[in-house]
């Protein structure tokens, strides 16, 4: 009969106990949302991710202050953060834009940059960036990125910031730079890259004076090993000035073109998978 009661009361005290927990978690709640409600904006901070330099903190906050009015001193719940984060995200340098305000009314802002990847030249002169994504970013003198620059017979051109690129030898040109990404030998040895008047995509080298002629991106693979076979096999027999031109645009081919006699080393070769 005890033990009985004693059972009771464990459940009644596990009850109140439950109660209490209950009430005052709402208590706890209904307070951090008085306080939400109420919060003042007492700081501004912006965090700049991602390796480009185009923006920083100052052009950020001078953004939001100018065009949504100083927001420290504001109560966060009248500040429109959505409508912020969407100007932000227009910005042609920002990827994507969070915000939100602390417990403590520090309005947090954190930016992603775009990263580019390639700097157009066109064939008027007109300058612009690809982007990862394929967006054309426009050149600002506040900040140079190294990438690599590609300039001759381009027409592309540009219209506004975040266009898609439209032409295929401007997307070629974005997928020789995709391909050559954490390659050491083609990120030390590619300097430029070029399109002369007959639309064939050149590499610029940083050793030796040849004109490396790889046409399109189609194969790029099977173009680069021939390039690594001339450099492996053939340069160290004849120099690094011995040929104007070296050709792999043509299936199985190195096609080398001498100085000066303008004689012409046609190549064949199957490529050795052991080379």
């Amino acid at each position: 009969m005890n033990r009985s009661k004693n059972i009771r009361w464990s459940f009644i005290g596990y009850g109140i106990l439950g109660v209490a927990a209950l009430v005052g978690l709402t208590l706890l709640m209904s307070l951090i949302a008085r306080k939400s409600s109420d919060q003042v904006c007492i700081a501004l901070r912006v965090m700049i991710e991602g390796k480009e330099t185009f923006i920083d903190q100052h052009d950020i906050s001078k953004l939001i202050n100018e065009k949504y009015g100083r927001v420290v001193g504001k109560a966060v719940k009248d500040i429109p953060v959505n409508q912020i984060e969407e100007s932000l995200k227009d910005l042609p340098y920002v990827s994507n834009v969070e915000i939100h305000a602390d417990m403590d009314g520090v309005m947090q802002v954190a930016v992603q940059q775009r990263e580019v990847i390639l700097r157009i030249i066109n064939k008027n002169g007109r300058e612009f960036y690809i982007d990862r994504e394929g967006k054309k970013i426009p050149v600002t003198l506040k900040y140079v990125p190294r990438v690599l620059v590609a300039n001759g017979n381009i027409s592309e051109s540009y219209g506004k910031p975040l266009d898609d690129v439209q032409s295929k030898l401007v997307k070629d040109l974005v997928k020789i730079v995709d391909h050559i990404r954490g390659d050491e030998l083609w990120e030390n040895q590619i300097v430029q890259l070029y399109v002369n008047a007959e639309n064939d995509i050149e590499i610029v080298p940083r050793v030796g004076n040849e004109e490396l002629i790889i046409g399109t991106a189609d194969s790029l693979d099977y173009k680069l090993e021939r390039l690594k076979i001339y450099y492996r096999d053939i340069m160290p027999k004849v120099g690094n000035n011995a040929y104007a031109r070296v050709n792999v645009k043509y299936g199985d081919q190195i096609i080398c073109e001498r100085k000066g006699n303008w004689f012409m080393d046609s190549l064949q070769m199957k490529i050795n998978m052991k080379n």
